[in-house]
């Protein structure tokens, strides 16, 4: 027989309680509790998720960070913990029983020792993951709240749980006058869940795209400090141009009004050198897609851009920008003899273009390298610049959709360099994930590396070293500490190769996967991926210069001009 708490025993008794399994009777006389009481088990998850949680990842946390994420992976490991409780005792066949005093000491021991440990140890990996990457800013005073910040988040995620599971039980209690008890547990359960997806998905979501949106939008009005509009017929914007200056949005304005001029390529090459062009097609330059691809094109042909001997088709991330470390080492490596061309999508930046405008930038993406390619297959063969691809983040996931595979990368372009690709890009995971035997997932090996490669450190080599790589080279860069290049929902319950294979240049080899735990840890570098030196993270720079003249393969090139352009490109970029 069930032993029930009174619901008038108060509180104090009903917080010591060691299970939720009114959970179960929606329409029992449930024991009276307080929001946020706890159970036994629920603590002993939580304690364990909450040590896992300093843990390292790929990147060096502050200490708010470091305590969001601990409050988020203690409150799965308390639901983790009640739910094993629930199960052990279904499979044992017995009821719950209240933990006594003893049991709560032992546990509080434990806890305060554990935690302790744990949170000096996260201090030291941070320590170490802080000097691999150069990284010399730290917060001491948000370090040593981080415990606070933690048991607030616990604290708040909890008391969501509970009002989530309240609802169902006012649901499935007002159904159950209507229908059986077990249908009127599942009705409710389905209801709340629809409901918690709408308000998420649709209100919360929907509502902070839409913030976003407006925010971003009107950001993309401004012009940034120090750009003017291009006195050269070369640039989209300028004299005789198509594309008016006032359409180009922000970032189009700052890649038009901004890159290496001749002289600075004649200074660097010790030759005269020409000016190159830029072309951009914003929003507000036409209505859709496909019609700003198409005047993008026509400011190319305007402004003689079929006619130099290399041109760039440059996919843009989420906000329309441009790397400009990206195009101007391509630049200063052609001689000046080169036209860029690109369009902008979306106003957001990537990690929320993703979320909303997904479809946005592969229509981009395969729309401005299908018109750019249209109009170049139309030249004598002879005469044609040869045509390259690239781009960043979101702009490597656009810039593949135009392409069907290996070969039709090869067949329709001199050559690609992708930076920084997310782990989700099409081509991407499939040249990863069909690579050869032995090499591991920071650096693989596809193909015999015939056209596509993969490097973390162009300066180093790219693999396979001493194998033939003629024709069209593809090249991705990727850092192995980039969170862009490894988060994945699969890291949930599965562990990546990466993980479990030797760790690259930058990443600690105390990193290991843990279940729950290493999602969240990778899902909290992203948004300060570039908020690292150099060479690390999401921060592409110098590596430009390496990853082109692979690619590019420029006559004449030594070993110290790359020394110089690397320390050139990576100072205009700090």
């Amino acid at each position: 027989m069930e032993t029930k708490v009174p619901s008038d025993s108060g509180p104090a008794e009903a917080d010591r309680t060691g299970s939720e399994t009114d959970d179960e009777a929606p329409n029992a006389a449930a024991p009276r509790r307080r929001l946020l009481y706890v159970t036994l088990p629920g603590c002993w998850g939580a304690l364990v998720f909450a040590c896992l949680s300093f843990t390292p990842s790929l990147l060096p946390r502050g200490g708010f960070l470091q305590g969001v994420l601990c409050g988020i992976t203690a409150a799965i490991g308390y639901g983790l913990g009640v739910l094993v409780a629930r199960v052990w005792r279904a499979f044992a066949d017995r009821d719950a029983k209240r933990p006594s005093r003893g049991a709560w000491l032992a546990f509080a021991l434990v806890a305060v020792v554990s935690f302790a440990l744990a949170f000096g140890l996260g201090q030291y990996w941070q320590h170490r993951i802080r000097e691999l990457m150069g990284v010399t800013e730290f917060n001491v005073p948000l370090a040593v709240l981080s415990p606070v910040v933690a048991a607030l988040v616990f604290a708040l995620l909890i008391a969501v749980g509970r009002g989530i599971r309240g609802m169902y039980r006012w649901a499935a209690t007002l159904l159950d006058r209507w229908i059986g008890h077990g249908a009127a547990s599942a009705v409710g359960w389905v209801a709340v869940a629809v409901l918690v997806y709408a308000v998420v998905s649709g209100v919360l979501l929907g509502g902070l795209a839409d913030l976003a949106n407006s925010a971003f939008s009107l950001r993309d009005t401004k012009t940034p400090d120090g750009v003017q509009q291009p006195a050269s017929s070369l640039r989209s914007g300028g004299p005789e141009s198509v594309v008016p200056w006032d359409t180009l949005g922000r970032e189009g304005r700052a890649f038009v009004g901004g890159g290496v001029s001749a002289d600075e390529i004649g200074r660097f090459s010790g030759s005269p050198a020409e000016e190159p062009i830029r072309i951009y097609a914003g929003l507000g330059s036409a209505e859709d897609s496909e019609a700003r691809a198409a005047l993008a094109v026509e400011d190319l042909s305007r402004a003689g851009g079929f006619q130099r001997a290399d041109l760039l088709v440059v996919t843009t991330t989420g906000s329309g920008w441009v790397d400009p470390a990206l195009v101007d080492a391509f630049e200063y490596l052609t001689g000046g003899d080169a036209a860029t061309v690109a369009i902008q999508y979306s106003y957001l930046p990537s990690w929320i273009s993703y979320l909303v405008d997904q479809s946005k930038a592969r229509e981009a993406g395969r729309d401005l390298f299908d018109a750019v390619y249209e109009e170049w297959s139309k030249l004598p063969p002879d005469s044609r610049p040869r045509l390259f691809v690239a781009g960043e983040s979101l702009g490597s996931f656009g810039g593949e959709t135009a392409f069907s595979g290996e070969h039709d990368l090869s067949n329709r372009t001199a050559g690609t360099l992708f930076a920084g690709p997310p782990n989700f890009n099409t081509l991407f995971r499939e040249f990863s994930d069909r690579r050869e035997a032995g090499t591991p997932e920071v650096e693989p090996v596809y193909k015999d590396g015939r056209t596509v490669r993969f490097t973390n450190d162009a300066q180093s080599g790219i693999p396979p070293a001493g194998r033939p790589w003629d024709g069209s080279r593809v090249l991705y860069l990727m850092h192995p500490s980039d969170p862009i290049v490894w988060w994945s929902p699969h890291l949930i319950l599965n562990e990546p190769d990466w993980i479990g294979e030797a760790p690259g240049r930058d990443v600690l080899e105390d990193m290991v996967w843990i279940p729950f735990v290493t999602f969240w840890q990778v899902t909290a570098d992203l948004p300060f991926s570039t908020g690292v030196p150099g060479g690390h993270g999401h921060r592409y720079t110098a590596e430009y210069v390496d990853g082109w003249n692979a690619v590019l393969q420029p006559p004449g090139t030594t070993a110290e001009d790359l020394d110089a352009l690397r320390t050139l490109i990576g100072g205009e970029q700090q």
